[in-house]
């Protein structure tokens, strides 16, 4: 256990170290009296055992003594347990939603100011890397590509929950670990004071890519958490822009291609692999499969929705229209399927709208 950054996660630490020094205490005055019994009053000596039936005197300081000792470790653990717990008086709110295999942070207020950033942490770490045909990274499997930004010496509250099944949210450097439960909301809160980068993972056995779902926590002063916020704000802003303008033109097939594939080596190749050939079993081909191959609209759905029963999740949440609209077409023309499809952001836009009717 490392003694974190934070002053809960000190006082874990410190209450860890005085629990586990009266554990050692305890340890060596039980078995070095026991020991010292068996070797001082052995059989080859001659000793005789005792012949007494009980003895009230013992009995009753063997019930108080635990007792008194346990209380003393309440005390403090009550104490701890207390203030890990109370979520009140927050100054940000963020909520966090464990996907397979990835995380949501959404930012919902801000010293009362309400706020429309949301985005997706994906593992940072290539899959070059991971089949071992690039040098492995120095945060190895512990990187992403979009951080959490938290500013330092302000409380934030995190409002922890899960799409699919269950995860855990788990920074050590903070003492915070919760489990992240679909349909469930549980809450915990840290408050950084050094400015810094602080790792950890999900630690809820979760499927197939548990091992590569990390969390990276970037802890900014006020100001450039402030100019970190306002900044998000305008992308925000740029990217509804940008996405209102893409249903006017035509996007061609190159275009479509190359941001395709970025989307698809982010969120899609984990399970259907680079190559689009899956696992056998598990996940399906997309590689001369009947989807890819099939009806356009189809596609879309299985893409946006995700298919019930299955492990294919719904990303009309994780994708925008310009990204969906990417992905499908490259994965209609990708592999040897080459429809020459170039599926349009207004296209997907149309087939949401007929899908909510």
């Amino acid at each position: 256990m490392t003694e974190g950054v934070t002053e809960i996660s000190q006082s874990v630490y410190s209450l860890h170290q005085i629990i586990l020094w009266i554990c050692v205490i305890i340890g060596v005055i039980v078995f070095g009296a026991m020991f010292y019994s068996i070797f001082k009053h052995r059989k080859s000596k001659g000793v005789k055992p005792a012949t007494f039936h009980e003895s009230v005197k013992v009995e009753i300081a063997w019930t108080i003594v635990p007792i008194i000792i346990l209380i003393g470790m309440a005390v403090p653990a009550t104490s701890t347990l207390r203030k890990m717990e109370d979520t009140s008086d927050a100054e940000l709110t963020i909520k966090v939603t464990g996907y397979q295999w990835k995380w949501r942070y959404e930012y919902i207020d801000y010293n009362g100011r309400k706020l429309d950033i949301d985005y997706f942490s994906n593992l940072g770490t290539s899959q070059r890397q991971i089949h071992n045909k690039e040098k492995k990274s120095e945060n190895y499997l512990l990187e992403v590509d979009r951080p959490l930004y938290i500013p330092t010496g302000k409380k934030v509250r995190f409002l922890i929950t899960a799409n699919d099944v269950i995860h855990s949210w788990w920074v050590p450097a903070f003492s915070v670990k919760k489990d992240a439960i679909p349909g469930f909301i549980n809450e915990t809160w840290t408050k950084v004071d050094e400015p810094g980068t602080y790792r950890g993972q999900c630690a809820e056995l979760c499927g197939k890519d548990h091992g590569f779902m990390p969390v990276v926590v970037k802890a900014l002063d006020t100001k450039d958490f402030d100019g970190w916020l306002n900044t998000e704000q305008e992308k925000v802003a740029e990217a509804k822009r940008i996405e209102y303008e893409a249903y006017g033109r035509d996007w061609p097939l190159e275009e479509l291609m190359t941001e395709g594939k970025k989307i698809y080596d982010a969120k899609c190749a984990a399970c259907h692999m680079p190559n689009g050939e899956g696992i056998p079993g598990a996940f399906p081909a997309l590689k001369d499969s009947a989807v890819a191959l099939g009806d356009i609209s189809k596609h879309i759905d299985v893409v946006v929705y995700g298919v019930q029963g299955t492990a294919m999740q719904a990303f009309k949440d994780q994708l925008n229209d310009i990204e969906t609209a990417a992905v499908v077409t490259y994965e209609r023309n990708a592999w040897g399927n080459d429809t020459g499809d170039a599926v349009q952001p207004r296209t997907v836009r149309d087939h949401k709208q007929q899908a909510t009717k």
